[in-house]
Order: C-alpha cells, then sequence, then structure tokens
C-alpha cells in the first residue's frame, strides 16, 4: 500500500505525505513553478530524486534530508520511492520561505543577498529532534479540523530545526571547521553514544576516544547535528523508546530500562518531558 497526501497549508505552501508500505517501487511526479524551495526528509528507506527527464539523479538515503531550490528555472518533483520508505515534503514559494526568515536570512547562506539568485542543493542528516517532528507530521492523528493548523506548527518548528543555529558558534570566526577527518570523528562520537545509550560515557571519555579535546568535540558536535552531546542523546533516547512502544512488543518498564533509566518514574518524566504525555498516554493513543 502507499498514500500521497497533500495539505495545503497557505498559497505556494503545501506539505506532502508520502508513503510507500508495499513491496514496489513508487514513482511521485509534480510540476512546481518558477521560485519554488523543495524541502524532502526520509524518514524510513530511500529514494531517488531525478532531474532534466532522468539524465541527473539524487539519491538521498534514510535520515536524511534535501534542500532544492533553483532560481534560473523550475524543479518538478520527480521522485522514485522505495518499498517500504516515508518521506516528507515542504514546497514553499522562496518569496513566502524568505518573509518567515526575513530578520534571519543572514544565517542563511542561500538567504543572502550575494546568494539569492543562486542555486542551492544540499543534503544534510536529520538530527534527533527533526525526527520527532517528521513522525508526528507522519502519524498526525487528531480530529480533521485542526490538521492545517497542527501541519502548519509542525512544519515551521521542523524549518526552525533544520536552520538553527548555535547561538555560541559564529560561522566566521568560529575556529572550528568541520574538516574531513574531524566531521568523521564527530560521527564516530555520535555513533559510540547511540551504541552506548543506556550507559554513556562522560564527555572526557568521549573525546579521548575519538582523539578529540572537549572544546573542539562540544563545537564540533554542535556544528554537525545542531545541539549538544548530550541534548542530542536525550533526543535519540526518548525517539527510539517512542519506537519501541510503537512495536507494541515492550511495556513501559523494559522500555526505559533499554534505554539506561534505572526506574520508571525517572523514564515517565523524561518522556513527558519530551513529547508532552506520559507514556502509557501516548500507548493508548496509538489503539484509537
Amino acid at each position: 500500500m502507499g498514500t500521497i497526501e497533500d495539505v495545503i497549508l497557505e498559497d505556494d505552501f503545501i506539505c506532502l505525505r508520502l508513503k510507500n508500505d508495499s513491496d514496489n517501487q513508487q514513482v511521485i511526479e509534480r510540476d512546481l513553478s518558477n521560485g519554488i524551495m523543495q524541502f524532502h526528509f526520509v524518514l524510513k528507506g530511500n529514494g531517488v530524486f531525478l532531474f532534466n527527464e532522468g539524465a541527473y539523479t539524487m539519491p538521498v538515503a534514510e535520515e536524511n534530508g534535501l534542500t532544492l531550490y533553483n532560481p534560473q528555472r523550475s524543479l518538478s518533483l520527480h521522485l522514485k520511492l522505495a518499498p517500504q520508505s516515508w518521506v516528507i515534503s515542504i514546497i514553499i514559494s522562496i518569496n513566502k520561505f524568505h518573509a518567515l526568515f526575513s530578520t534571519e536570512a543572514e544565517f542563511i547562506p542561500f538567504l543572502s543577498k550575494d546568494s539569492i539568485d543562486r542555486k542551492h542543493y544540499a543534503v544534510n542528516a536529520i538530527t534527533p529532534s527533526m525526527s520527532v517532528v517528521l513522525y508526528q507530521i507522519m502519524n498526525f492523528n487528531l480530529h480533521s479540523s485542526v490538521k492545517k493548523l497542527y501541519y502548519k506548527a509542525k512544519v515551521y518548528e521542523l524549518l526552525s530545526l533544520l536552520f538553527n543555529k548555535p547561538e555560541d558558534t559564529d560561522g566566521e570566526s568560529c575556529p572550528f571547521k568541520t574538516d574531513e577527518e574531524e566531521t568523521m570523528r564527530i560521527q564516530q562520537a555520535k555513533d559510540i553514544l547511540i551504541k552506548n545509550m543506556a550507559e554513556p560515557p562522560t564527555l572526557q571519555e568521549l573525546a579521548d576516544t575519538v582523539g578529540l579535546n572537549i572544546k573542539k568535540l562540544k563545537q564540533g558536535f554542535k556544528q554537525v547535528y545542531g545541539d549538544t552531546v548530550y541534548g542530542f542523546l536525550f533526543d535519540y533516547k526518548m525517539e527510539y523508546a517512542r519506537k519501541l512502544l510503537d512495536s507494541g512488543t515492550y511495556n513501559v518498564n523494559e522500555v526505559g530500562n533499554k534505554i539506561g533509566y534505572s526506574t520508571a518514574s525517572h523514564f515517565i518524566a523524561a518522556f513527558k518531558k519530551k513529547f508532552g504525555t506520559t507514556p502509557k498516554k501516548y500507548l493508548m493513543s496509538l489503539l484509537h
């Protein structure tokens, strides 16, 4: 089975939910006008975006996003969506997008006066915070009367997270420049955190393991993943816990233990802090 749903938030501002739960590839095509920005987020599986009638392709893997903007020509949406894949897409005119970020345009490279007329293609990792919002959009289960309002709020939240610029880093003067080797060390640190999320290392232990000092680890982590080391870990653990609850295989205590909470009360408090509801109430919401 597959579903394609358009939610029109405003004129020239659309959210698409693309869900291919079948065992066959699906092809999604959509004509788009000039001056349109596209944000595509692959939550699950993978997709291949095609351009110039298939002459050029851009594969995007699970947990990655693709930003597209070409002011010189229209970029129609042409996506080959693999089996068992989910994608959330945001389609918005550059004028409307610029209005959203008019006072912050200097922080977004392609909105600067020097770059506004240049094409922009970028693939970025989906952070745990973004993943939470994306799954909330994909799994919408509130009354249809609030759908547009809910989606609009979540899309704004998603774009804010995508373009989040940490207050304590300066793109021009930041001493940490993510060259390839340092980026790999940061990614290694992330992998270590995930592997040991129930008993994570200290910052010093993590820095020693990947061969960076603590300052570079903290700055680099924020630059690559848009969050602090333990802020990232908290979001990842909560999203992992949510997926375990979704599976229906584990009870609340078991889920808490799996992600490193020795008592159910601490896990419940953490889950509520992140999602605004308790694990039990979340489980009950899945049944309706």
